[in-house]
C-alpha cells in the first residue's frame, strides 16, 4: 500500500493561495501572490529538499497542475535556478504526476496520467497498489478531497509569520475528524515553524472541570441544546 503525503506552505490563518509569486493564482481577487518570498532561508529549504530526497510520485490538482507545468520543465534553462531546484525539477520531471482533471487530453508534461471521472475511486485504487509515495503539492481542493475521505497519512505544515485574512486554505469544513501525533518539528530564522504529522486514529477528547456540574453549569448545557 502506497503512502499519501501532503505539504503545504500555509499562512498563520491557514491560507495557502500563491505562496510563491503574485501570478500563480490570483483568483478571487487574492492579492498577495508571494507572500512566503520574503521568509524563504537556507533551514526552510533544506527541509523542504528533504521532501524529495526519497522515490516519491506526484499527485496534483488541475490548477497547480498547470501551474508546474508551465515552470518546471523550463527550470534547467534559467540561469538562476541554483543547484537544489534544478534536482526539484528533475525529480518533477521523472516522477509519475496524477491528476485530478476535467481535461485528460490536455495535459502534456510527460509521466502525466489522469486520476479519472471519480476522483476518489482513481485515488483510493493508487494507495492500494504498489509503488512509491504520492506526493501533494499546492493542489487546495485535491487536499480538501483527500481530508474529506480520510486518504492522508502524512502533513507536512511550513506555516509562515503572515495572516492573509482571504485566500483559499488547507482545510474545508468537510475535513473528516482525525487524530494526528507529531513526529517532528523545527522553527527557522526567519520564523517559519515546519512541522510534520502523522495519522494517528480517531480523535481523542477530555474534559476540564468537576466531575459534578454546578446548577449554572446545567442550565447552561440546556440553552445549548
Amino acid at each position: 500500500m502506497r503512502r499519501i503525503v501532503t505539504s503545504a506552505f500555509i499562512s498563520l490563518d491557514g491560507v495557502m493561495q500563491a505562496p510563491g509569486g503574485p501570478h500563480e493564482d490570483p483568483t478571487d481577487g487574492f492579492s498577495h501572490g508571494g507572500w512566503l518570498v520574503p521568509h524563504m532561508d537556507e533551514a526552510t529549504g533544506a527541509v523542504i529538499g528533504e521532501l524529495f530526497d526519497a522515490p516519491f510520485d506526484l499527485m496534483l490538482g488541475r490548477r497547480t497542475y498547470d501551474i508546474f507545468a508551465a515552470y518546471w520543465p523550463d527550470i534547467a534553462n534559467k540561469p538562476e535556478a541554483d543547484a537544489g531546484t534544478l534536482a526539484i525539477g528533475a525529480a518533477f520531471d521523472r516522477a509519475t504526476k496524477y491528476v485530478a482533471t476535467h481535461r485528460p487530453e490536455s495535459l502534456a508534461w510527460q509521466n502525466s496520467r489522469p486520476l479519472g471521472p471519480d476522483i476518489v475511486a482513481g485515488i483510493r485504487a493508487l494507495k492500494a497498489g504498489d509503488g512509491p509515495t504520492l506526493l501533494t503539492q499546492g493542489s487546495s481542493t485535491l487536499v480538501h478531497t483527500l481530508l474529506a475521505a480520510d486518504l492522508l497519512d502524512e502533513i507536512r505544515l511550513f506555516i509562515f509569520p503572515v495572516v492573509l485574512g482571504r485566500g483559499k486554505r488547507l482545510f474545508a469544513e468537510n475535513a473528516l475528524p482525525a487524530g494526528y501525533r507529531l513526529t517532528r518539528s523545527a522553527t527557522s530564522g526567519s520564523g517559519v515553524v515546519m512541522a510534520i504529522y502523522e495519522r494517528a486514529g480517531a480523535v481523542p477528547t477530555g474534559e476540564f472541570g468537576p466531575d459534578r456540574p454546578t446548577p449554572a453549569e446545567i442550565e447552561r448545557r440546556r440553552t445549548l441544546t
